[in-house]
């Protein structure tokens, strides 16, 4: 009986780690369900991109309230969660406050980790205030009903649950320490759950060690299920933002690729020694599909970003389409896209890791044809994204199909694509006639 609270602790500790490496398996695949695309260029410049945007948030302070809001809850639950490495070696060592021999360096680390504790339960409250008292109107766009709306919430209700457990564990411990109880050394510095203490003292050394350990139980279990809870939330960001900015685009945001078949085929076309009529060279590529219709037409770069988006709508706010009340928001292209990839995933696990057709696909089931066409293709959205998400390439390779595959383009780019393929220029004015108006009195 003496080591069963240790075998309990380390079959959590398996089976909450287990069950994260699984999301993440299924993750992994989910993303390489993507077409492969070569990003090994310029790596000491991606490095630096990520360096920059996801570990030192400069895009986030774009917006300072937000900006500096977020920086605590980050840089909080980065070093809060040195204190859980201790947790979960006293759990599997039968140990108390194991750490302790650093001596005053541990007083430091402990009042540290309980001020950045209290600050992020304000910045905490402070987001929960901003969504639901002050009603941002970039949180209640209509991609943000249901799940996205609870999911912002409860993830703040986590974190304020974490953050006032861990301090509760360090005001009975404190009060333990005080009244000279057995394995409550007297160790550590609590400038604010010291505030806490006044609410025990009244309590037997048998209740406290109770309020102690089950708050203690309950901070390592929570933790766990927040890992867990990581996949089904937008805060997977958590994770992704560092390989999405390491992976993020490094050509000008203007400049667009181009489809190398169809670069060769211009370039013949203007080769006077070449022969249209030629039979294609064994090694010519020729895509099965111009541009994307669902998911497994995209790059694994661009679901990569699917997975990343946090849904904070900096890219909808500032979308000039959005502005203008058309259909369009780059935010919900990114969540469509997720959504899609995840219902694909859900029909492989389904079918024991093969894909079955189900009659849907991105395009029309997810997006709209009126949402791409609404598209400036300005990238004010990948501009301001704090992790380097590039909605717009999901927009052109979509938009890419629909003109290539489907000739589906509006009438007006039609007509213009038309003249420029008869006169070549987009007015509907043959060549010789195109300087008439410079002779008119």
């Amino acid at each position: 009986m003496q080591y069963l609270p240790n075998i309990v602790f380390v079959a959590l500790l398996i089976f909450g780690i287990g069950f994260f490496v699984k999301n993440i398996s299924k993750l992994k695949r989910n993303i390489f369900l993507g077409k492969d695309v070569s990003v090994s260029e310029n790596k000491s410049q991606r490095w630096k991109n990520m360096a920059k945007i996801a570990l030192g948030q400069t895009k986030m302070v774009v917006r300072p309230v937000a900006g500096i809001l977020h920086i605590i809850v980050y840089v909080g639950f980065i070093i809060i969660n040195i204190e859980v490495l201790e947790i979960i070696l006293d759990g599997i060592f039968g140990t108390h406050r194991l750490f302790a021999v650093l001596g005053p360096i541990y007083d430091y680390l402990i009042a540290s980790f309980e001020v950045l504790a209290f600050l992020v339960i304000v910045a905490v409250i402070a987001f929960w205030l901003r969504r639901n008292v002050i009603r941002l109107k970039r949180f209640f766009k209509p991609e943000m009903k249901g799940w996205p709306k609870k999911d912002g919430n409860l993830i703040l209700y986590i974190e304020l649950v974490l953050m006032l457990l861990f301090l509760t564990m360090n005001a009975a411990d404190y009060q333990l320490q005080q009244m000279g109880a057995e394995h409550y050394k007297a160790v550590g510095s609590f400038p604010v759950s010291g505030f806490i203490v006044p609410l025990f003292q009244n309590l037997s050394v048998s209740s406290l060690i109770l309020v102690e350990r089950a708050a203690w139980w309950l901070h390592i279990a929570g933790i766990l299920f927040f890992l867990n809870y990581l996949y089904y939330s937008k805060h997977l960001h958590i994770l992704l933002a560092f390989p999405n900015t390491f992976y993020g685009r490094l050509t000008p945001k203007g400049q667009f690729k181009n489809l190398e078949s169809v670069t060769k085929e211009v370039r013949m076309m203007m080769d006077p020694s070449a022969d249209p009529f030629a039979t294609p060279a064994d090694d010519a590529v020729v895509p099965e599909k111009f541009g994307a219709s669902d998911v497994t037409d995209l790059s694994w770069v661009q679901l990569l970003n699917a997975y990343t988006c946090t849904e904070c709508g900096r890219c909808t706010s500032e979308c000039p389409a959005n502005q203008t009340g058309k259909k369009l928001s780059p935010r919900k292209i990114m969540m469509d896209t997720r959504d899609r990839l995840e219902e694909v995933g859900g029909i492989m696990d389904a079918n024991k890791g093969e894909f079955k057709a189900d009659g849907k696909q991105l395009l029309d089931d997810y997006i709209t044809r009126e949402e791409l066409w609404a598209c400036t293709s300005c990238n004010a959205c990948l501009e301001a994204c704090p992790v380097s998400i590039d909605p717009l390439s999901v927009i052109m390779d979509m938009r890419q199909y629909l003109v290539m595959e489907q000739s589906a383009a509006p009438t007006d780019l039609n007509n213009m694509m038309g003249n420029i393929e008869n006169n070549g220029a987009p007015w509907p004015f043959n060549q010789m006639d195109r300087l008439n108006w410079s002779k008119e009195s």
